[in-house]
Formats: structure tokens, sequence, C-alpha cells
């Protein structure tokens, strides 16, 4: 009974993973991505319904944060349209946006790497998982389509960085960040190609983060029914095992009485 309801509850947990109603704010990956250190197999079960649930809950959270960014950064632009320059107050606030936005593109793809990672853990932990998962569509490898939508999206940044004259690596890391745009803040000309190239990431961003809660809803749907068929193969075998031990046993009466004959 007790793993019935343990499995029951991840299946409600995957499913409220999809649903928009499910969001709150401040999820973060956290703990989540080290699957292989719950080493019970229960454990592993419960939590990777609730890290699910809360990855899917943290990309949706995301797609809004960069919405909000890229409104932001039209603000500063149509400033800017006005004035020799933008202020330094205002300019540094747009610096902080595109940091941030640095930053949530980097959460992204960590939630990607947690999600393809919990696709492994549970194909090692699990044969009949991976049966199952071999079977979904042709055999997808959900661990392959994450590392391919993370390359695709560093891809669009690095190129539309190019399209900029800039590098990928002027923009890894804060303290590159923060260099760069206070090189560009020197002029009108700089601080509009850093909210223009902001915008454009922005942009993408959004696009990019619908794909990854595409993904993480396709996934949470395959490891729920998966769920399901393992506790319905279970209860199946219980039943098979409660029968036959029910089962009446064969009367013993009518036969002859036994005589002792010379």
């Amino acid at each position: 009974m007790l793993r019935r309801s343990l499995l029951r509850n991840v299946v409600v947990g995957l499913m409220l993973a999809v649903s928009p109603s499910a969001v709150h704010a401040g999820a973060a990956t956290g703990g989540a991505t080290e699957w292989t250190q719950l080493l019970n197999n229960a454990q592993l079960l419960e939590q990777s319904g609730q890290g699910v649930q809360s990855l899917a809950n943290e990309a949706q959270q995301i797609a809004h944060q960069v919405t909000q960014i890229q409104n932001q950064l039209d603000q500063y632009r149509t400033m800017l349209q006005n004035l020799e320059k933008l202020p330094d107050n205002i300019w540094g606030q747009a610096q902080q946006d595109l940091n941030r936005l640095r930053q949530l593109t980097q959460q992204g793809d960590g939630i990607a790497f947690s999600m393809g990672s919990l696709d492994d853990v549970l194909k090692q932990r699990f044969p009949s998982f991976e049966d199952f998962a071999s079977g979904v569509k042709g055999g997808e490898d959900y661990t392959q389509q994450y590392q391919s939508w993370s390359q695709t999206n560093r891809d669009t940044i690095g190129g539309t960085l190019a399209q900029a004259g800039l590098t990928a690596q002027q923009f890894d890391t804060e303290q590159n960040t923060m260099r760069q745009l206070q090189q560009q803040s020197q002029s009108a000309v700089g601080q509009m190609q850093a909210l223009q190239v902001g915008h454009s990431i922005a942009s993408q961003q959004v696009d990019q983060m619908q794909k990854l809660r595409g993904l993480i809803a396709q996934q949470s749907t395959m490891m729920g029914t998966w769920y399901q068929s393992e506790q319905a193969a279970k209860d199946l075998a219980q039943q098979r095992r409660d029968t036959f031990f029910d089962s009446n046993k064969p009367s013993t009466s009518g036969g002859q009485e036994m005589e002792v004959r010379f």
C-alpha cells in the first residue's frame, strides 16, 4: 500500500508539472540536478516527481522574467532615441538587466542538463524504464534531445552576438559582461548596439524556453505512463499470488476408507 501510494503521488506530481496553475516564484534547480545522490530507488521516484515539477515551474518563470527584461529593453531603446546617451543611472539599470538575461540563459541550460541526467539515471536504475522509453515514438532519447536543445540555444545566441561583431566569450561571465557593457557605454551607438543585441537574445530565449517546457511536458507524460504501467504490472502479480494462495483446497472426502488387508 505504501509503494502504491508513493507511485500515485509521483504520477500526480508529474501531471502538475505541465499545468500553468502550478507556477510558483523562485523555483530553482538546487539539489534536483544531483539525481545520482539519491541512492534509494523509492526516494529517487519521489524526488523525481517533485524535481520535474520544480524544473517545469522554473522554466516558465524564466520565460516570464525574460519577457519582462525584453519589455524593459524596449523602453531603454525608446529613451535613447531622444537622448545623446543614456544617463549613468539608467544605463546602470540596463546593465543589470542585460547581465540578468545572461544568468537566465544559463539557468535554462542547467534545466536541460538536469532533465537529461534524470533520464539517464532512471534508465540505469530501472531496466523496465529503459525498455519502456526505447519503445516510445521509435526510441526517443530525451538526453540527446536536451543536448540538442542546449547546442541550438548556444548557437543561436552566438550567432546574434557575431552579427554585432561580438563573441560569446565577452558575455560568458558576469565580469566579462560588465566589462563589455562598460566599453559600450561610452557612446549612444554602443549603448544602442548592446540594447538591440539584448533584445534579440531575449526574444529568442522566450521561444527557446517554450520549446524546453514542451520537452519537459513530453518527458513528464512518458514517465507518468511508465509509473502507471509499472504499478499495474505489480498489482496484477499480487492479484495472481492472492488468488493462488486463497484458492479452495481440494476435497478429501468421498474416498475409500483405508483398511488392513491380508
